[in-house]
């Protein structure tokens, strides 16, 4: 007699395909992004259920401050001014403190930091799992949300977005397990990783060793390493501090500033990308030094104006050309000074008669003018009693020559030398 139902596969063939199923779809997912638009879809799909769903909310939001009484209403009204005229005046500070940065920023040759752009968004839903802590927010691809995009509150850092529906956006929160976020100390700059053990729990300082600088009560803030959340912004405060000698790491926890379970309204931050550190090229480099280089010259090196005329070719021979031959005998000496006198008294007269006319002054005693043949205490043929002054030139310091003309402040320009 033939069965009326025909026997199926055994239960273990069915679960073998069914285990080996799942372990494709998941590796396909996780490691291939193949089922990014299907779940971005059903995000889409899903969107207007949270709006129906949070109308409720906003109603009773809705009535409740139409309910409220005037005499509360008066008491927020002055709250608020009093906070606002506070904020105000840290403005004011904080407009000046940006000023005095971009003026530093500029004189170090670092690139100014560009203002983040923010949008208000409103939680629509809260994740009920224990082993994903995120939420939904009522913003999505319409209004140019990415993944990525980092998310914070008027206390500090929520989390990063990490799905994008055209609607709505999953962000996933700084106290997730799957989530780690570069943070530094703000007292002293200590860079660490802080990941996440649930919502329930404090952040966690990892793989920090036993004489790490950081105390109960320290702030935590990003650091902006990885471009992702932007610098300074709060994450945390040591909670504790606790030290075994049979681990070779300090357990360090911290509680975020942020109030990661009573999430309402969170700020969506563009333009963070751009400010992040990337490597040039080594021809951009060698371009910006050359350019940096060339700015500081005119600050560095003197202007033509004090350097004075050019020096002679005599100023220019090596130290050895100056040294002249041993003093000759007194006898020698009395006989040579009266034309060297008589030479010298000369020079004197002609550039008194030159400075009078208007002349440009000279550069030093023993230089001749510009155009002028050398005369023969500049030449190679120096009398004998130049070389007992050129020694003295050479041990005492800066040669005449080599000075700079002394401006001149007197009509005629013989004011500015000095006999």
């Amino acid at each position: 007699m033939k069965p009326i139902f025909s026997r199926g596969p055994s239960l273990q063939l069915r679960l073998f395909l069914a285990v080996i199923t799942a372990i494709v779809v998941i590796f396909a997912d996780s490691r291939l992004g193949t089922f990014v638009k299907i779940r971005t879809y059903m995000d889409t799909a899903v969107s207007p259920f949270y709006f129906l769903a949070n109308g409720p909310r906003a109603l009773l939001d809705n009535l409740s401050v139409n309910l409220t009484s005037r005499e509360q209403l008066a008491r927020e009204n002055v709250a608020l001014r009093q906070e606002l005229l506070m904020k105000n005046s840290d403005l004011l500070l904080l407009g000046q403190f940006r000023q005095e940065n971009a003026r530093l920023r500029e004189l170090l040759g670092s690139p100014l930091r560009q203002e983040e752009q923010k949008m208000v968004t409103q939680v629509l839903s809260s994740g009920t799992d224990p082993y994903s802590d995120q939420v939904v927010i009522d913003k999505g691809n319409v209004n140019g949300v990415y993944e990525g995009q980092p998310v914070i509150s008027d206390k500090g850092v929520v989390g990063q977005v990490v799905a994008v529906g055209q609607f709505t956006s999953r962000v996933l929160l700084i106290c997730d397990a799957s989530h780690a976020l570069p943070i530094q100390v703000l007292r002293n700059d200590i860079r660490v990783i802080a990941a996440g053990n649930g919502c329930t729990e404090d952040l966690q300082l990892e793989h920090l060793p036993n004489n790490t600088d950081i105390r109960v009560g320290d702030v935590l803030v990003t650091s902006g390493l990885g471009g992702r959340f932007p610098e300074g912004y709060p994450v945390a405060v040591v909670s504790s501090v606790k030290v075994d000698t049979q681990r070779a790491y300090t357990v360090i926890q911290a509680h975020p500033t942020a109030e990661l379970q009573r999430l309402r309204y969170l700020l969506l931050m563009w333009g963070v990308d751009s400010n992040s550190r990337t490597a040039l090229p080594s021809d951009d480099v060698h371009r910006v030094a050359n350019e940096r280089l060339m700015q500081m010259m005119p600050h560095v090196l003197p202007s033509p104006d004090e350097m004075g005329p050019p020096a002679p070719p005599s100023a220019a021979k090596p130290a050895a050309d100056f040294v002249g031959p041993p003093a000759p005998p007194a006898a020698a000496n009395n006989s040579a000074s009266k034309p060297a006198a008589a030479s010298s008294s000369r020079h004197r007269a002609s550039r008194s008669n030159r400075n009078a006319d208007g002349a440009n002054p000279p550069a030093g005693d023993g230089v001749p003018p510009a155009g002028a043949a050398p005369s023969s205490a500049s030449s190679g043929a120096a009398s004998p009693d130049a070389a007992p002054a050129n020694s003295r030139m050479l041990s005492g310091g800066t040669s005449p020559s080599a000075r700079p003309a002394p401006a001149s402040s007197a009509p005629g320009g013989a004011a500015g030398v000095s006999r």
